[in-house]
């Protein structure tokens, strides 16, 4: 069942960007209309309902999707993990939610919210991502959830007017996630054999199930809790909207490369299983080269188009959120190699040990400088705390690489000098093209596109490998299709 890097990695790049697209083109519209403060109730009560998904999910999608992928060619095995696995999620999940309720939805201040929200828990018992992601299969995914996230997008236009229609949008938001995730079981019968299963099985699962859940609730930490902590230390809605906003920035162009990792890992795990140590290491130099290539224009282009972005964007009264994505943009870089050696090679070759260390260093890291920083600097000490939380983690897995010489890191970070220089020289160029120009989309078109072109100038000039060889091959494409 084995289907193409390059198509799975296109197919979940827009499956990705589908889960974001929505709050992406509707920003600059709910940020006119919901406002700081509405934005902010919205980050704040979805960062509490995140914990309860955390616990109810445990560490089953990571730990499925492998499992799957160690089954993917055996039908009637595959099947049977799936519906122990599913079966499993459906009794932890419904535990959370029980909790949920009766912490959060019976009295308290945003008790309304949370009450819609309860729907957010339901959709993640019927979220079998994880089984398509495991059968490398993920065209399906992508077809099954465009239609409903179309649909999203013109209910949040005709319906959403005002603050006070900030729960209606809560309500928008999670029938989203259900229908999505309801959808793909309509194909399932063609991957899954349906049989039963007997509940004491499912206990064999659940030693290696938390071990993965460790590493997951300490990623959440410093993924969600910045946002709990600004709510909480600032009782500050409007701090939490802009530091939302950010986010939201920079999520998208983290989508771009970090979306390869999710394609990567059930194949990852398959060649892992073989013992094919030399095309697991080929594997790893492609995607620390695409990661360079990909993730050096997007940081930098986010610092050089930032201060005009924002005030066309987001509108009147958003200014905090310039520095707030320039100080978040460094992500791109940790989070990108992180995902490479924890996502998409400890993780699928047993070491889930070092990954759980690693993040939870992270975490540490994180809870230590938010209290700290949120504190003095608000929403920016958050900011600097993420970015610092997630170069611990990048530093002890790269300690752990080299200790056991699992990889050449030396021809790892080949060229990083190379690509850093080209992403500082596009960025000053980016800037000084704005700087005479108003805050418009036309300009932030104009700095994309400078940027673009002068990048991948750089990129001839300087002769990388990476760009010349997908470069070459679409030369050649096209030279066969003229031919023709």
């Amino acid at each position: 069942m084995k289907k193409s890097i390059k198509k799975n990695y296109l197919y979940n790049v827009t499956y990705q960007l589908l889960c974001i697209i929505l709050p992406i083109i509707t920003t600059p519209y709910l940020a006119r209309t919901l406002g700081p403060t509405g934005t902010g109730i919205y980050g704040y009560t979805i960062s509490i309902t995140t914990y309860f998904v955390l616990f109810g999910s445990l560490g089953i999608s990571l730990y499925g999707q492998r499992e799957i992928a160690y089954n993917q060619n055996d039908i009637n095995k595959r099947s049977k993990v799936f519906l122990e696995l599913f079966v499993f999620r459906m009794i932890t999940m419904s535990l959370a939610m029980i909790l949920f309720f009766f912490f959060f939805c019976l009295k308290g201040q945003y008790h309304l919210y949370y009450r819609i929200l309860t729907l957010e828990l339901v959709s993640n018992i019927f979220d079998i991502s994880w089984f398509y992601q495991g059968i490398e299969e993920f065209k399906k995914v992508v077809v099954r959830n465009s239609f409903i996230k179309f649909v999203n997008i013109i209910l949040i236009f005709l319906l959403i007017n005002g603050p006070e229609d900030t729960g209606l949008y809560l309500i928008i938001y999670v029938m989203s996630g259900l229908l999505g995730n309801l959808s793909m079981w309509l194909q399932l019968r063609k991957y899954v054999v349906f049989q039963k299963i007997k509940i004491k099985n499912l206990f064999k699962y659940l030693l290696p199930i938390l071990a993965l859940f460790i590493p997951q609730i300490a990623v959440q930490i410093y993924t969600v809790l910045d946002k709990t902590m600004i709510g909480i230390i600032l009782k500050n809605m409007s701090e939490v909207g802009f530091y939302e906003q950010a986010q939201k920035i920079v999520k998208i162009t983290l989508t771009l490369v970090t979306s390869l990792g999710i394609v990567m890992v059930p194949r990852i795990a398959n060649l892992h299983k073989k013992n094919d140590r030399k095309q697991i290491n080929t594997y790893m130099k492609k995607v620390f080269n695409f990661v360079w290539f990909l993730g050096t224009p997007l940081l930098f282009g986010i610092i050089g188009i930032a201060q005009k972005f924002v005030p066309w964007f987001f509108g009147p009264g958003y200014s905090k959120v310039i520095i707030l994505m320039i100080c978040l943009s460094p992500i791109i870089y940790a989070i990108g190699f992180n995902n490479i050696i924890g996502v998409q090679y400890l993780i699928p070759t047993g070491k889930q040990k070092i990954f759980t260390i690693s993040v939870s260093i992270g975490a540490i890291t994180n809870l230590i400088l938010n209290y700290a920083l949120i504190n003095l600097i608000g929403s920016v000490g958050a900011c600097i705390s993420t970015v610092l939380a997630e170069t611990s983690i990048l530093i002890y897995q790269l300690f752990y690489i080299f200790r056991n010489n699992d990889f050449d890191i030396k021809s790892l970070y080949k060229g990083s000098i190379k690509y850093i220089v080209s992403g500082i020289i596009m960025m000053v160029l980016v800037y000084l093209t704005g700087l005479p120009l108003k805050a418009t989309i036309l300009t932030t078109f104009i700095q994309i596109f400078v940027g673009f072109v002068v990048y991948l100038l750089l990129m001839f000039i300087f002769k990388d490998e990476f760009f010349l060889e997908y470069y070459n091959s679409l030369k050649k494409q096209l030279l066969v299709r003229c031919k023709k």
